[in-house]
């Protein structure tokens, strides 16, 4: 499913200033779009305003929506503790017909290196194991579009690492067009097709790049290494989200 985004503004009630300027772009059914900015730029915004969770702005959406299968993963994994594992899952599946047998929920926890654990209740779960539960969650509509804020935030490198192989693995059965929200450079570079680099509020995009490494890539592999220092070389404004991202003559 093609993504074209055009938001001309966005202000949140009771604001002195727009939350989002003018931000206009598009994404390629099954592309994987990482967006980087600032702290308060607008960027979890952006995600609610594609979900069609927010439609108070001014702009206009293709692809997006009510229609659209949604998948979205979250900061928190966001399950609920008085419910096991099987029916936090099964809570976004009521539309489908037939609903998910136990087999099928057993065999997706399997495939996210969850077996048998169905029947567990979320506080029992390492952090690293419920964001496995909130991936396998939005990928049981088999999403048309995939909405990723910051869902790898605070983990220990380890452990992101092997999220990162479980979400290669949920897309390559799905494709869905994906947009990955981050803070870190590193994760997006070894993650995605294209970056959005987005300045600070009001977010305006500043800078399009798109990444043509061969995939699988880790973080810490030399190629992702030196394009992330290439980067901040070439733009040492760039993850301030400050105007438009002018590059150093001397890096050039």
């Amino acid at each position: 499913m093609k993504l074209v985004v055009d938001i001309r503004r966005k202000r949140h009630p009771g604001k002195a200033k727009d939350t989002i300027g003018r931000l206009a772009f598009s994404a390629e059914s099954g592309e994987f779009v990482a967006i980087v900015g600032p702290s308060g730029a607008g960027k979890t915004t952006l995600l609610k305003i594609i979900a069609g969770l927010d439609k108070d702005y001014e702009g206009g959406l293709d692809g997006a929506g009510d229609d659209a299968r949604l998948g979205f993963v979250f900061q928190e994994p966001r399950l609920l503790p008085w419910l096991n594992v099987a029916d936090n899952l099964r809570l976004v599946t009521p539309a489908l017909s037939p609903a998910l047998s136990d087999a099928e929920i057993d065999a997706g926890l399997a495939k996210v290196g969850l077996a048998d654990t169905a029947a567990q209740f979320p506080l029992r779960l390492s952090g690293g194991m419920q964001r496995r539960v909130a991936l396998l969650r939005a990928f049981l509509v088999r999403p048309e579009l995939l909405l990723l804020d910051e869902p790898f935030i605070s983990l220990d490198a380890p452990t992101a690492e092997s999220l990162y192989q479980v979400l290669a693995e949920l897309r390559s059965d799905v494709l869905p067009t994906t947009l990955l929200v981050t803070h870190d450079l590193r994760e997006a570079l070894a993650l995605a097709d294209r970056v959005l680099f987005v300045s600070h509020s009001p977010a305006q995009l500043i800078l399009d790049y798109p990444i043509r490494l061969p995939k699988p890539r880790r973080r810490d592999d030399d190629a992702v290494s030196e394009m992330h220092r290439a980067l901040i070389a070439q733009y040492p404004e760039l993850l301030g989200g400050l105007g438009t991202a002018r590059p150093n003559k001397e890096a050039a």
